[in-house]
């Protein structure tokens, strides 16, 4: 059966200090990530936040073939290539390190809307305190707040890619990999995804 996907082409205006400035998050928001993003980075890449977007020898770190979606959700997931097929699909053209792409994937927010994570009308209040740290094989963190991943405060377009112009992603990069096509620079573009948890930050 043909997928349908929506494609989104980010350019250099979308990555400017004018959007950037517009997309500051505020209030609650603003405090979830300034209590989160300290622990966006492992001590292992703190010297250098692109260690963990090189190729890894298969033989070190084992690719994952289905990712584990826990913490504050209603129904905690292992989601394998199939299972991700049958979410929402979208397409984004987005470049790192001078090469650009066709990624193919989820929007981040299904795969947290499948595993039953507070958005829309109860991301509010205490939720506002809610945040998604992605983990890679090789031990390599990121984090985002809930909110900026749900388009009812926020759209950053961030997907779960499994594939890139037509293919399936290479031993060394997949085979999931978090795609986040309007940051000025892809710290958190998250090779070798292997799980997604639901955290909450402390008061």
């Amino acid at each position: 059966m043909p997928m349908n996907f929506r494609t989104v082409a980010i350019g250099p205006d979308c990555r400017g200090p004018r959007r950037r400035a517009a997309n500051l998050p505020v209030g609650r928001l603003g405090l979830a990530l300034a209590l989160v993003l300290a622990a966006a980075v492992t001590p292992v890449h703190a010297d250098d936040p692109h260690a963990a977007h090189r190729p890894v020898a298969a033989a070190a770190v084992p690719a994952a073939t289905a990712i584990a979606v826990g913490g504050e959700v209603a129904k905690p997931l292992r989601l394998d290539v199939a299972a991700l097929a049958a979410l929402p699909r979208v397409q984004v053209k987005a470049s790192a390190h001078g090469t650009e792409g066709v990624w193919d994937g989820v929007p981040l927010v299904e795969v947290l809307r499948a595993a039953g994570a507070p958005l829309g009308e109860t991301l509010r209040g205490p939720n506002l305190r809610l945040y998604v740290r992605i983990r890679a094989a090789d031990g390599y963190r990121v984090v985002f707040a809930l909110a900026e991943l749900d388009p009812k405060f926020r759209d950053d377009g961030v997907i779960l890619a499994d594939r890139r112009d037509g293919k399936p992603l290479a031993a060394d990069e997949g085979p999931f990999r978090i795609i986040a096509p309007r940051e000025a620079r892809p710290g958190r573009w998250v090779r070798q995804v292997v799980a997604i948890d639901v955290l909450r930050a402390p008061e």
